[in-house]
């Protein structure tokens, strides 16, 4: 859709200089990404893992609201995309880590877009500023 004159011309948009294919109204591929990481509380494991491999208890601290059965079965939903790496640290006592695989790294500039957008657009509500 040309933004300026409200026409539609999306067979010949594209996503980026590069891609070779038209910017179609649905994408099979763009609507499972969308409803992976858009996915409840997806969003915030992800910023959380984007700083770095994280203890389930560090990933559950640091996102307030959300219970740990929601974050697990996030975090598994993520580890069977491939988008994020569970390690078993033999012990005593035995630990379990979580880190983005290289193609969750690869989420890092959308989310960032995201986290922009939401900066310079969405007003902060009061339950969050407590």
């Amino acid at each position: 859709m040309n933004m300026s004159s409200g026409t539609t011309t999306s067979s010949k948009r594209t996503i980026d200089a590069t891609a070779q294919e038209p910017l179609t109204a649905f994408c099979p591929r763009y609507h499972q990404a969308i409803e992976l990481v858009g996915r409840r509380w997806t969003g915030a494991i992800l910023r959380v893992l984007l700083t770095g491999r994280h203890r389930f208890t560090e990933i559950v601290d640091a996102i307030p609201g959300v219970s740990d059965r929601l974050i697990a079965e996030r975090l598994r939903e993520l580890e069977a995309a491939h988008v994020v790496k569970r390690r078993v640290i033999t012990g005593p006592p035995v630990r379990v880590d979580y880190e983005l695989t290289l193609q969750g790294q690869e989420l890092q500039s959308a989310i960032v877009a995201v986290a922009l957008w939401a900066e310079k657009w969405l007003p902060l509500q009061e339950a969050t500023r407590a």
